[in-house]
């Protein structure tokens, strides 16, 4: 039996607390919620979880000081809670180490896509496949290696280095909706801004050199409200 993955909510209004708890108990998770920092630090001193959800606003020690002093000794996914449209503390939280945001009030269902997107980055890519790294789908070939794309094996494609990265993070996570943070920070790692939108236009570009038609997509779809994929399998070379 798979193991379940533990959430440790850190939020001091009891009403959100315990719909949080209740939310995330139904969508198969092992929850423990606590109001502040003392109390954490006594959950985590029993068992550490696989993600902290942390709101900033805690009496006592805040969100931000916690978020540094867990970034400081560990690398558990963290994922902050901040008051709607306070930039400053999704800023900094951010810099701090945070993986991830999110504004209240929040729809439940983006919480959890955004709980199961930092847990898919925290535990990293999936096996890269075959030792030669080749993939193929529909009329073309990538080398991930030699970073080459072929149509049918024949002249290289021409692709910037964004658009390479792009395009392999799509053919390494074939028929999967990616979002755009995954995209941004397996692209682009630490260093994304979280308000970057050139997601959007590497993919138009991509589109443009791979798609029978850029202007009606069908091998890298959008999902509204979702991201993108890459709608066709891939095998091995």
């Amino acid at each position: 039996m798979a193991e379940v993955t533990s959430i440790l909510v850190v939020e001091d209004d009891p009403e959100i607390r315990e719909l949080l708890d209740g939310l995330l108990a139904r969508e198969g998770f092992r929850v423990m919620a606590v109001g502040d920092a003392a109390a954490m630090d006594r959950a985590m001193a029993r068992a550490a979880p696989d993600l902290v959800i942390l709101d900033v606003m805690l009496p006592g020690e805040d969100g931000l000081s916690i978020c540094r002093r867990l970034r400081a000794n560990t690398s558990i996914p963290l994922l902050m809670l901040t008051a709607k449209g306070d930039d400053v503390d999704r800023i900094v939280g951010l810099e701090m180490g945070a993986d991830d945001y999110l504004p209240k009030p929040f729809n439940p269902r983006e919480l959890i896509a955004r709980i199961r997107a930092v847990l898919r980055r925290a535990s990293g890519p999936p096996p890269s496949g075959p030792a030669s790294r080749r993939l193929v789908f529909a009329d073309w070939l990538v080398d991930l290696d030699a970073r080459e794309v072929r149509r049918n094996g024949g002249e290289i494609l021409e692709l910037t280095s964004a658009e390479f990265d792009l395009l392999a993070a799509f053919v390494t996570h074939p028929q999967r909706v990616l979002n755009r943070d995954q995209l941004l920070d397996w692209t682009q790692g630490r260093m994304a801004n979280p308000l970057d939108r050139s997601i959007d236009v590497q993919v138009s570009r991509l589109r443009k050199k791979i798609e029978p038609d850029g202007r009606n997509p069908t091998l890298i779809k959008t999902v509204r409200n979702g991201g993108y994929t890459l709608t066709v399998p891939v095998r091995e070379a």
